[in-house]
């Protein structure tokens, strides 16, 4: 049972959302109206080309009156433009544009593509709208996205990205690019070779769990041109973020520091820590300054100015001292001092600074992480001076039993997706009512909603969903919204396209309880008589839905996400069927029944199988060349392409390491007629399988 605090046990939302304000003017300071008028202006030029002269868009920040974000719709009569949309900073205004492409012009945007056929002439608007965020904060990526999505998106990518934030209404994001540069300079000030810092920094697509303290060296060094282009990008992506409106977060000194320093400071009271997941102390086993020795502020202090005069701030900061490792000790004083540590060397480079953790760790090590040791840790930071991370609020909500981070401020978070992995997956109902039950809460601290998957490019519906939610009062009706989303979403009303995301919405989209989103299906799991197919929806719906949207496939066939969704649907059923040849296989093998085993193990591997790599084949995104080919592009030698494609693949499965074959980036094959085929071949079975009992 989730502990409530009762009255007066908490400062409520009222002080912690007081202790924000500061931070929330030299934000919005930082780039006045007229500067992001004109960023949200181009923006609309990027998506709408000649067509965005018809929508007036300017940014008032009085609008918001102190408060959240707020935008207002009107068609002014008499005028030359469809729709004048304002906003109290360009983000707000640019979620207006949505708001108005979306509901009014039947538009989409997602990451596997846009729908923006738009009405001509554009659509008036009958009355005023206006919108007003109910929390502070929309924030953004996890720490984990910057290597499993991100690592090798050059500055068109991440226009896109931005760009689709901003409509969004995300108002808060970290901006991480570059910072091994910075730390590079620091290390040398202090006196390491360069050796030692090849040693430390990992390859490109593992600097995610370097900088957490996870790992050191492993799929190193990182080139100097790596450290220039990434220079090169963050730049650019502080500037547009900026000009926009949104509040970037820079990182900072968590107290992991490479071996080296030991060298350099042989009496440093430094720890090393134990071994991350599989990783032996090789490549993991990360050094952790203790927080009282005066080296920490030192250091910290260093990387945050070296930081702030490359890049300015916001004053928000981002560190994580013990993501996934066990502190050296459970003490709550010497948690207290840890944080206290922390924000000090925040502090000494800022004195505006503000730490945004993650909270990761509490729900991730519970039985280390009682009340007393999270009070400590988040008490160790004025009340106030740290937003709290809700990272797995959807299914392990941490406000519940910490009265709401014991004061602290915190954004209700939904994580949904856990290494990148690729499968049908969401908790609709639970992000539907969860931020709205938080936000009600006793004593409350709540200043947000956030969206911080491991991996993106996956799901458009979720996200679309809760990037909605960020901006409502009250939840949704959610089969009429997904009939309406399919809508938008191809272009044209369907009903059979309508009924299959109903199906998917009740099923494959609605996992209850605490739903962690690991794909365990035997498709992608190493052989072994044990595996668990269990689903947590009905297996049928799916296969029902994969009906309805082929047989929709003759209006919608030249809607390019709706190709996208055929080939998403057709490979979740096919996942289905895979479980199911594979407890054929574990049954007939353990009965002996050697006939059976051929049979279904023949139908698996020399059929099923290859049908489903056909199938990803003909798709672009679901190209495991594509991945391969970004991590070369950003190369500037051969050598450089070499180890960043080992990069890419050892993210992978591990036979796809060293086998050196070469996987196509473009796509072959016809996506509806190869989903036609498979259907026709498995869909009768698979329905009988569905009915006669559990996949």
């Amino acid at each position: 049972m989730a502990a409530r605090p009762g009255p007066g046990s908490g400062p409520g939302p009222g002080l912690a959302l007081l202790l924000l304000l500061p931070v929330l003017a030299a934000a919005r300071a930082g780039a006045g109206d007229a500067r992001q008028a004109a960023a949200v202006r181009a923006l609309a030029r990027r998506l709408l080309g000649p067509r965005a002269g018809a929508v007036a868009l300017t940014v008032e920040a009085a609008l918001a009156a102190g408060g959240p974000d707020t935008y207002r719709l009107r068609s002014p009569p008499g005028a030359a433009v469809a729709v004048a949309v304002t906003g109290s900073s360009g983000v707000a205004a640019a979620a207006g544009l949505y708001r108005y492409l979306r509901d009014f012009c039947g538009c989409h945007i997602s990451w596997s593509g846009a729908q923006l056929r738009l009405p001509d002439p554009l659509p008036r608007l009958r009355a005023e709208i206006r919108a007003t965020a109910p929390g502070r904060f929309r924030f953004y990526q996890n720490a984990c996205a910057q290597s499993y999505s991100y690592a090798w998106w050059d500055w068109a990518r991440w226009e896109r990205e931005i760009d689709w934030m901003a409509l969004s209404g995300i108002n808060l994001a970290p901006a991480f690019a570059g910072q091994e540069a910075a730390w590079q300079r620091v290390f040398r000030s202090l006196g390491l070779n360069q050796t030692e810092i090849d040693t430390y920094f990992t390859g490109p697509a593992f600097l995610a769990w370097n900088r957490m303290g996870n790992l050191r060296g492993w799929a190193g060094p990182l080139p100097p041109a790596w450290h220039l282009k990434q220079l090169y990008l963050q730049y650019r992506i502080v500037e547009r973020m900026r000009s926009l409106g949104m509040i970037t977060v820079l990182p900072a000194f968590a107290g992991h520091v490479p071996q080296g320093i030991l060298r350099v400071f042989p009496h440093v009271n430094a720890t090393r820590l134990g071994g991350w997941s599989h990783f032996d102390c090789t490549y993991s086993c990360t050094y952790l300054l203790d927080p009282e020795d005066p080296m920490f502020q030192v250091i910290g202090t260093l990387f945050l100015k070296e930081l702030i005069k490359e890049f300015g701030t916001d004053h928000i900061y981002s560190a994580d001292t013990f993501n996934e490792m066990t502190p050296l000790s459970s003490d709550p004083a010497y948690l207290s001092r840890v944080s206290k540590a922390v924000f000090r060397s925040m502090t000494g480079a800022d004195p505006e600074a503000q730490w945004l953790m993650q909270g990761w760790l509490f729900q991730h090590q519970p039985d280390f992480w009682q009340p007393a040791q999270v009070r400590a840790l988040l008490h160790g930071v004025p009340l106030g001076r740290m937003i709290v991370l809700d990272l797995f609020a959807e299914s392990k909500p941490v406000y519940q039993w910490t009265e709401s981070f014991y004061g602290q401020p915190f954004i209700w978070c939904m994580l949904h997706n856990f290494g990148g992995n690729h499968g049908l997956f969401g908790t609709v109902e639970a992000i539907n009512h969860g931020p709205f039950v938080a936000r009600r809460f006793p004593n409350s601290t709540m200043v947000g909603t956030g969206l911080v998957p491991e991996g993106i490019e996956q799901n458009d519906m979720v996200y679309e969903l809760m990037n909605e939610l960020g901006w409502r009062q009250e939840p949704l009706d959610l089969p009429s919204w997904v009939t309406r989303y399919a809508e938008r979403r191809y272009g044209a009303p369907n009903a059979a396209a309508a009924s299959a995301w109903r199906l998917l919405l009740r099923s494959v989209y609605n996992c209850t309880g605490v739903c962690v989103n690991h794909n365990r299906s035997p498709l992608v799991r190493r052989p072994s008589l044990h595996m668990d197919t269990e689903l947590w929806y009905n297996a049928s719906d799916v296969y029902e839905a994969w009906r309805l949207l082929l047989s929709a496939s003759t209006e919608l066939g030249s809607s390019p996400t709706f190709h996208y969704d055929l080939v998403d649907v057709t490979r979740q059923a096919a996942q289905q069927l895979v479980g199911d040849y594979y407890l054929s296989i574990r049954q007939a093998f353990q009965s002996h029944a050697l006939p059976e085993l051929l049979t279904a193990g023949g139908v698996l591997v020399y059929d099923l199988l290859p049908e489903l790599d056909s199938l990803l084949s003909s798709h672009s995104l679901f190209l495991l060349g594509r991945w391969l080919e970004s991590a070369r592009s950003v190369a500037t030698s051969d050598r450089e392409a070499e180890q960043y494609e080992l990069n890419a693949r050892n993210q992978v499965e591990r036979g796809f390491v060293y086998n050196k074959k070469r996987y196509p980036a473009v796509p072959t094959g016809d996506a509806l007629e190869i989903s036609r085929k498979l259907f026709l071949k498995y869909y009768p079975s698979a329905l009988r399988r569905s009915r006669a009992g559990p996949a």
